[in-house]
């Protein structure tokens, strides 16, 4: 007589204080409201990203916007000590069980022991531990030579470009110190070519994962390196922008861009690079409000030097284009359309360049700003000027209203 299967464990009951109000699962990673509900934080950033859910899906009660998630880590130790006394065959899912389990400093050590030889599956993992809560990221940020192990696997030789990609992924996902970021900079020579290697893979994650690197980079690194920067690199973070990789890595490639460029070496280079047409192709497109003022930030950057302003000038498109987002998207918009403005009036106004921007409405527009209360005193004096420095070239153009006349009279 055959022998009888063991009987297996029976399916294991959830506390209900351990499901999120929304989703109805086993919480992953618990952050509460400031209502005092806790929810599982992929499910409620879901939830707070939709233009009509602006309330406490519990109590109702409007909630600010912006609002901070704060991580209940008091909350995630209950859930990964109840996880803990499972018998296996419970009824959960393998995946949520091993994600809620306690993890342990020696396996983290373990992994990144595997990660140091440029292991795939290593730093995989690692990426996946530091995607699946606050707690686990902060767990690894804390791991001695992390940040070390990590920067080697890219800049090393005898990494495959998927292990390069992967240690990238990892460091775009945490939160790297200043002084760990200078390290980094400052011992591994060939980490600008090594992240122009990742920029140009085919892998569209990836890319956006290594322009957010740079942007870090770019923001506490030393001038010699800033400055000493190929052309190459600059090239690779416009394409980005270019081609439109996704919103979160545009905004990120514009905000290196922005920290790349305070040195005027840097502007000509970056604008060699192709940055103008981009971004003029950019605004074309009618980004978002944060893209849009971030596109404006770097233009207003970029024309104080006087290749930024000929290539805005020689692009079919470019003063209109500035010219349109002024008191259409922001105050901060507008200001920063009307600082390129003023950067194109006072250095780089031929007498087409003056009729364009009569023709195109462009001067119409900085009239209405004048009046407008939408703009602050300071970008109302920056078109004053503007508007009063040409008022004579404009006077004769048939493309004005006749309040222009009344405003600068001959």
């Amino acid at each position: 007589m055959a022998a009888m299967a063991p009987p297996s464990a029976p399916p294991a009951e959830v506390p209900s204080y351990f499901l999120c109000p929304i989703s109805l699962q086993l919480m992953r990673d618990p952050v509460t409201l400031p209502t005092g509900i806790s929810y599982d934080r992929a499910a409620i950033s879901r939830w707070l990203a939709s233009p009509a859910s602006s309330t406490c899906p519990v109590t109702r009660q409007p909630l600010e916007p912006e609002l901070h998630l704060t991580p209940n880590d008091t909350l995630r130790r209950l859930i990964g000590s109840w996880i803990a006394t499972l018998a296996p065959g419970s009824g959960l899912d393998e995946e949520e069980v091993a994600a809620l389990r306690p993890l342990h400093r020696d396996e983290l050590a373990s992994l990144l022991s595997d990660a140091a030889a440029a292991q795939v599956g290593a730093l995989r993992k690692l990426g996946e531990l530091a995607a699946e809560s606050d707690h686990r990221r902060a767990m690894l940020e804390s791991q001695d030579g992390v940040f070390d192990v990590l920067s080697r696997v890219l800049t090393g030789d005898s990494a495959c470009s998927t292990a390069r990609e992967e240690a990238v992924g990892v460091l775009a996902s945490l939160r790297i110190p200043e002084q760990d970021l200078a390290r980094i900079v400052s011992r591994h020579g060939n980490l600008a070519s090594s992240l122009t290697a990742v920029l140009r893979s085919s892998n569209l994650q990836s890319r956006a994962q290594a322009v957010r690197l740079v942007r870090a980079l770019a923001d506490v690194a030393v001038p010699a390196w800033v400055i000493g920067l190929e052309l190459e690199l600059l090239a690779e973070v416009i394409r980005v922008v270019r081609d439109r990789v996704s919103t979160r890595a545009t905004k990120a490639a514009l905000h290196a861009l922005s920290a790349l460029c305070p040195y005027g070496r840097n502007r000509v280079k970056i604008v060699g690079a192709g940055a103008v047409p981009a971004l003029v192709e950019l605004l074309l497109d009618e980004p978002e409000r944060r893209v849009c003022e971030l596109a404006l930030a770097v233009l207003d950057r970029l024309c104080t030097c006087a290749e930024g302003r000929a290539e805005l000038v020689a692009h079919a498109a470019g003063v209109a284009v500035v010219g349109k987002k002024v008191l259409r998207v922001s105050e901060a918009a507008s200001e920063r359309a009307v600082r390129v403005l003023r950067s194109v009036v006072r250095h780089a106004a031929t007498p087409a360049v003056l009729q364009e921007m009569a023709q195109s409405g462009v001067v119409g527009k900085l009239c209405l700003a004048l009046r407008s209360e939408l703009c602050g005193v300071k970008t109302k004096e920056k078109v004053h000027e503007m508007l009063k420095l040409h008022s004579r070239v404009w006077r004769s153009s048939p493309c004005l209203s006749p309040k222009f006349l009344a405003l600068y009279p001959s």
